[in-house]
């Protein structure tokens, strides 16, 4: 990290030590039984009830609090107005490197949120969906940049979200098969008005391409970061590349069953090299220079475990 990017998380960040950020929630009950925990953990993810005690029930009474000053803010809005003012969805970003756990934050807070008294309702959309399908990719010629931020029909993304922030009844986003590695015509994930929307992904906080677009980043009431350290991160990428070679990438319907095979020496230099190829570019370029855009940052340590939170100054 530079002087002046340290410089930047000072002046931008409350940096707050685990046990100091644990204390936030001391009395709040555990919502979740540890086999719900469990089965929202991630491939090589560490999750158990202390880390959700820890931290992820504080994040979650903090992002409740902003849920309801955001309605408020709302409702005095309408009444300035002299107009009824309807239920906006509180929209959540969650972004971070591939294998950093990102997704399984996402599914957690899903799962908390939806606990919460007044917001039942709670959808969560990956952007996986938004990826160009692998024919237009080839066509393009960036089908060996998936994942970079021009794989991405950025716009179908934020109309997708702009839509569901407006209070259209229904509105389809494309469905991602993660075993056939492509975006599949037949199938949608459909949200129908909810409390909460959660949108999940590597380069959610990316900003526009152009002084005059929209990024979707700017439809966020909330945005969460997804932070450790890169050689970490690679370990992690490449122990998950072990799991699923034993597991999913078995399945003779996987995208990816050419590795089923690979010796162990063989899987993690494959693993290493689509990191060093892919993965690591991606996220030096383009979504680790989005950090900072975040209004939390959960830092995590070696064991996969968040040692620090940083909240942006109001």
């Amino acid at each position: 990290m530079t002087a002046d990017s340290s410089s930047l998380q000072l002046s931008l960040y409350r940096d707050i030590p685990r046990a100091e950020w644990a204390r936030l929630a001391r009395g709040m009950d555990q919502p979740l039984t540890e086999q719900e925990i469990v089965q929202i953990r991630g491939l090589g993810d560490r999750l158990d009830v202390d880390e959700v005690r820890d931290v992820y029930l504080p994040l979650s009474r903090l992002l409740s609090a902003w849920a309801a000053g955001t309605r408020q803010i709302g409702s005095e809005v309408g009444a300035f107005l002299g107009e009824d003012q309807p239920r906006i969805p509180f929209v959540v970003g969650v972004a971070g490197s591939v294998a950093v756990g990102k997704s399984t934050v996402a599914r957690l807070l899903r799962e908390l949120m939806s606990r919460w008294a007044d917001t039942p309702r709670v959808e969560l959309v990956t952007t996986d969906g938004f990826l160009y399908p692998n024919a237009e990719l080839e066509r393009r010629g960036i089908m060996d940049r998936k994942g970079f931020p021009e794989s991405y029909d950025r716009r179908a993304l934020v109309d997708f979200v702009t839509r569901v922030k407006s209070g259209a009844a229904e509105v389809r986003a494309p469905f991602y098969s993660h075993m056939k590695y492509d975006i599949m015509p037949d199938a949608a994930v459909v949200v129908r008005q909810p409390d909460v929307l959660i949108v999940e992904g590597l380069n959610v906080l990316q900003p526009p391409p152009a002084p005059n677009d929209v990024a979707v980043s700017d439809l966020f009431d909330f945005s969460i970061y997804v932070d450790a350290e890169t050689d970490h991160i690679e370990q992690w990428f490449v122990g998950r590349f072990l799991k699923l070679r034993e597991g999913a990438f078995a399945n003779p319907e996987s995208y990816f069953k050419v590795f089923q095979h690979l010796s162990d020496a063989e899987a993690i230099e494959t693993a290493r090299g689509i990191w060093r190829d892919i993965n690591l570019p991606n996220l030096v370029e383009n979504v680790e220079p989005t950090k900072h855009r975040g209004t939390l940052v959960l830092r995590k340590g070696p064991e996969h475990a968040v040692e620090r939170v940083l909240l942006r100054k109001l």
